[in-house]
C-alpha cells in the first residue's frame, strides 16, 4: 500500500511552531497569524493509496465547530478589509458602473412583449410587459414586493401563447433552486398554483395555456410532469422519466422540454452529463392525445440540438463534425442520411437559431463572433455586421417572428441590444445602458502564444491607450478552461474599473473550452486537464516576458471550474502570481462528486471512484497538493452557504489547509457569505459589495508593497 500524505506529518511541526509571525498584506495591512484550526486526520484508501484529510470535519456545514470556523474567518477577513484604505473609493467607483438602468431583450406572445428591467437605484430586475410594440411598459412582477430579502430575484420561465399567463420563478440568494408561480396579465393577479422550491430545468405552457410541462431534477434523476392549472400538485401526471424503451435514465441524465412554435410537438432533449457527452432527442405529437414519444436521435455519443420550422426538423450537431454543422433531420433514419444544410467550416458553430424562417449561425473565428444567415434550404443569404472585435449573442426569437434581438459587446465596449428585421436585414438599437466608460480611451488586441506542448493559444489583452509595458503595471487575468464553454469578449464592471485605474486586463482562451470546437474541449478533459493549467501558466509567462506585468503585480481570478484553475495556480506555480481570488471553487477533486450536484461533472473530470481516473485526479487536485512550509501568494477564497452547486466545503477546507501551510507571510482569507451562492440573483448592493471586496484584495496585494516573501 502506497501512502500519500503531503501535509499530515508536516502539519504537526507547523502546529508546534504556531506560525507566530504576523501576516503582512499590501498597502501596509498587518494581521495576526490566523487562528489555529484543529487537524483531525481521516484516512481513505484509494486502490491501495492512503490519503489523509486533516480537515474532513469542515465538510459538515451545520456543525457548531464549522460555524465557529466560518465566523472566525469572516472576522479575520473583515479585519483585513477594514484596513484597506482604497476600499471606499472602489465602492464609490463601482456604483455608477453597476447601479444603472438595464433592459433585456423582449419575447413576444399574443401581441404582448415581456422583458426584464432594473432601474438605477433598484436592487433586482422586475418583469415588465408592453402591450403592443408602441404600448406603455408596465411592471407586473416586482421581487421587492414579494420579499423583504434584497437577494430575492425573479425569472421568466415561459409565457402562454396568448400572452395572458406568465410562469415565473423566484430564487432566494444565489441558490440554484427556485419556486414556480403563475401570473395572470389580464387580472394582474398571481394564481394559487405554486410548484415548490427545486431544480427546474424547464417550465413550458401547453398550447392551450391550461397546463404546464415542467422538468424537475431530483437526486435520482430528472422527471417531466404535466400540471393542470387550478389542480393540486399531487395530481400532476408523470410524462417522461425513469426509463425510455427499456433504457434506464439516471441522475446524470438531465433533460428539458419545450413546445415547437407551431404548437404541434412536445420536444425533450436529454443531456447525458454536464457537459453532455451524448444528447438524445424525442418528441410527441400533441395533436394525437395518446401518441407515444418518437425518436429524433438516440444512442449516439455526440451532441445534438433541434429546431422545428415549416414542418421540418433542423438539427445542429458535432457528430462527425467537431466544428459543428446543421442538418435537415428525418426521424425515420440515422443522421448519416440527413441532408446537410449548413456544412462544417474551419470555425466552430458557437450557437444558432431559426427566426423568421431563416437560420442564423454564430461562428467563432479566433474567438470573435461572425454571424451568417441561411435560408431553410441552406443557401447563404447574408450576415450581420458588428464593426469590431467583440461577441454577439445569437439572434433571439421564434421561427414565426419577424423581429429578433441580439446583443453585442467586448471587454472595452459596453453591451448594446439591437432589434433585427429578418425581412430587411436591418438592425436598430433597442437599448443601450448609460455606463460611464469611454471606450475610445482603451484598446483591445488579441495575441497568440505557445503552451507547454507547443499548442497555439489565443489571448485578449486590454488596457488604456499608451499604457506602459515595462513590467511595473498591475495586470488582472481571468480564465476558465472547461465544459465546452467559450470565453468571448464581454464587458464587466470589474474589468472596467481595473483598466480605469491604469491596469492591464487579460483573458486567455484555454483548452477545455469550446473556442475551437469539440477537439479543443476534449484536449482539456479527464486525464488531459493538465493542458488547461499549462495553457494558463504559459499565458502568465507570456505577459511577464513581454513586460505587461511582473509576478508581484499579477492578479488572477476565477470561479467554479475557474476556481479549480486558481487552485492549480496556488499549488503548481505560486511564484507566478501576486494575488489570487478563488471563487466558489472545486478544490478537493477526490471527493467533489459526493456533494451537491458534483456527480454531474464526472463526464468532464472523471471520478476518484474509478481506478483509472483516480491517479490523474490525485496528481492535480489542489487540496491534495498543498505543501507545508511553502511560499504561497496572497489568496482570497470566496463562497457562501447558498452555493448549492459547488459545495462550500472546498473553500472551507482549503482555507484551513493553506493558512497552516504557507510561510510567505502573505494573507490567506476566506470571504464567506451566509446569504450568497453560486448562481445569479443577489442584489445590486450585494454585487457592489462583493466586487469591492474582491478588487480591494487584488489591487492591494499587487501594489508596490503587495509582496513580502
Amino acid at each position: 500500500m502506497r501512502i500519500f500524505v503531503p501535509f499530515a506529518v508536516a502539519f504537526l511541526l507547523a502546529a508546534a511552531t504556531g506560525f507566530a509571525q504576523a501576516i503582512h498584506g499590501g498597502g501596509g495591512i498587518t494581521l495576526p497569524a490566523p487562528a489555529t484550526v484543529d487537524a483531525k486526520p481521516v484516512a481513505d484508501d484509494y486502490f491501495g493509496t492512503k490519503i489523509v484529510d486533516n480537515y474532513r470535519w469542515l465538510e459538515d456545514a451545520k456543525s457548531d465547530a464549522t460555524r465557529a470556523f466560518i465566523d472566525a474567518e469572516n472576522a479575520y477577513t473583515n479585519d483585513y478589509l477594514q484596513q484597506a484604505h482604497i476600499r471606499p473609493q472602489i465602492a464609490d467607483d463601482l456604483d455608477p458602473l453597476i447601479n444603472i438602468t438595464v433592459t433585456t431583450a423582449p419575447m413576444e406572445r399574443g401581441g404582448n412583449y415581456f422583458f426584464y428591467r432594473r432601474l438605477a437605484g433598484e436592487g433586482q430586475f422586475s418583469i415588465y410587459v408592453r402591450q403592443g410594440w408602441t404600448g406603455k411598459d408596465q411592471r407586473i412582477i416586482d421581487p421587492a414586493v414579494l420579499s423583504r430579502d434584497p437577494n430575492t430575484s425573479v425569472y421568466i420561465n415561459d409565457v402562454s401563447r396568448d400572452g395572458l399567463l406568465v410562469a415565473y420563478s423566484v430564487k432566494e440568494g444565489g441558490a440554484d433552486e427556485t419556486s414556480i408561480h403563475f401570473y395572470n396579465v389580464k387580472t394582474r393577479k398571481t394564481l394559487e398554483d405554486t410548484l415548490p422550491s427545486a431544480r427546474y430545468f424547464s417550465v413550458s405552457f401547453a398550447p392551450d395555456g391550461l397546463s404546464v410541462y415542467y422538468a424537475r431534477n431530483l437526486k435520482q434523476g430528472t422527471l417531466l410532469y404535466q400540471h393542470v392549472l387550478g389542480t393540486r400538485n399531487s395530481r400532476d401526471t408523470l410524462i417522461f422519466g425513469n426509463e425510455f424503451r427499456g433504457e434506464l435514465l439516471g441522475p446524470n441524465d438531465l433533460f428539458f422540454a419545450g413546445i415547437t412554435d407551431d404548437d404541434r410537438y412536445l420536444v425533450i432533449q436529454i443531456d447525458r452529463g454536464v457537459p453532455a457527452k451524448r444528447v438524445d432527442i424525442v418528441f410527441r405529437d400533441l395533436k394525437k392525445p395518446d401518441s407515444r414519444f418518437e425518436i429524433l436521435v438516440w444512442g449516439i455519443d455526440a451532441r445534438f440540438s433541434a429546431g422545428y420550422a415549416r414542418d421540418a426538423w433542423y438539427v445542429k450537431t458535432d457528430y462527425q463534425s467537431p466544428m459543428g454543422r446543421i442538418l435537415k433531420a428525418d426521424p425515420g433514419v440515422m443522421p448519416e442520411a440527413w441532408q446537410t444544410i449548413v456544412p462544417e467550416g474551419k470555425s466552430v458553430i458557437d450557437d444558432w437559431n431559426i427566426v423568421g424562417g431563416k437560420i442564423f449561425v454564430n461562428r467563432l473565428v479566433d474567438v470573435k463572433t461572425e454571424t451568417e444567415v441561411y435560408s431553410l434550404e441552406g443557401k447563404p443569404i447574408g450576415n450581420i455586421e458588428y464593426g469590431g472585435i467583440g461577441s454577439a449573442s445569437v439572434l433571439g426569437g421564434r421561427t414565426i417572428d419577424r423581429y429578433g434581438f441580439y446583443n453585442f459587446e467586448s471587454y472595452i465596449v459596453p453591451p448594446t441590444l439591437y432589434r433585427y428585421d429578418t425581412e430587411t436585414g436591418k438592425s436598430e438599437v433597442f437599448f443601450q445602458p448609460k455606463i460611464p466608460f469611454d471606450s475610445t480611451q482603451y484598446e483591445l488586441k488579441q495575441v497568440f502564444y505557445q503552451s507547454k506542448d507547443g499548442t497555439r493559444i489565443p489571448m485578449y489583452i486590454a488596457g488604456k491607450k499608451g499604457l506602459r509595458q515595462d513590467g511595473t503595471e498591475r495586470l488582472l487575468m481571468t480564465g476558465y478552461g472547461g465544459f465546452n464553454i467559450s470565453l468571448t469578449p464581454e464587458f464587466s464592471a470589474e474589468a472596467a474599473w481595473w483598466m480605469e485605474q491604469g491596469g492591464w486586463f487579460a483573458v486567455p482562451n484555454l483548452r477545455g473550452g469550446g473556442e475551437y470546437g469539440e477537439q479543443w474541449h476534449e484536449a482539456g478533459m479527464f486525464e488531459k486537464k493538465q493542458n488547461v493549467f499549462d495553457d494558463w501558466f504559459a499565458a502568465a509567462q507570456y505577459l511577464i516576458d513581454n513586460k505587461y506585468t511582473s509576478p508581484e503585480h499579477l492578479a488572477i481570478r476565477g470561479r467554479s471550474n475557474g476556481g479549480l484553475l486558481m487552485g492549480a495556480s496556488i499549488t503548481q506555480h505560486p511564484e507566478l502570481f501576486g494575488a489570487i481570488w478563488c471563487g466558489y471553487p472545486l478544490l478537493d477533486m477526490l471527493r467533489y462528486q459526493k456533494f451537491e450536484v458534483g456527480y454531474y461533472w464526472t463526464t468532464e473530470y472523471g471520478s476518484s471512484d474509478n481506478d483509472k481516473q483516480f491517479p490523474y485526479l490525485l496528481k492535480y487536485s489542489p487540496y491534495q497538493n498543498v505543501t507545508a512550509r511553502s511560499d504561497y501568494p496572497a489568496v482570497m477564497f470566496f463562497t457562501g452557504d447558498n452555493d448549492t452547486r459547488v459545495d462550500p466545503l472546498h473553500a472551507r477546507k482549503m482555507t484551513a489547509l493553506l493558512q497552516a501551510a504557507s510561510k510567505s507571510g502573505r494573507p490567506v482569507l476566506l470571504h464567506y457569505s451566509v446569504s450568497g451562492g453560486h448562481s445569479a440573483g443577489v442584489s445590486v448592493d450585494q454585487q457592489i459589495q462583493d466586487t469591492t471586496d474582491e478588487l480591494t484584495f487584488l489591487w492591494t496585494e499587487t501594489g508596490p508593497t503587495g509582496v513580502r516573501r
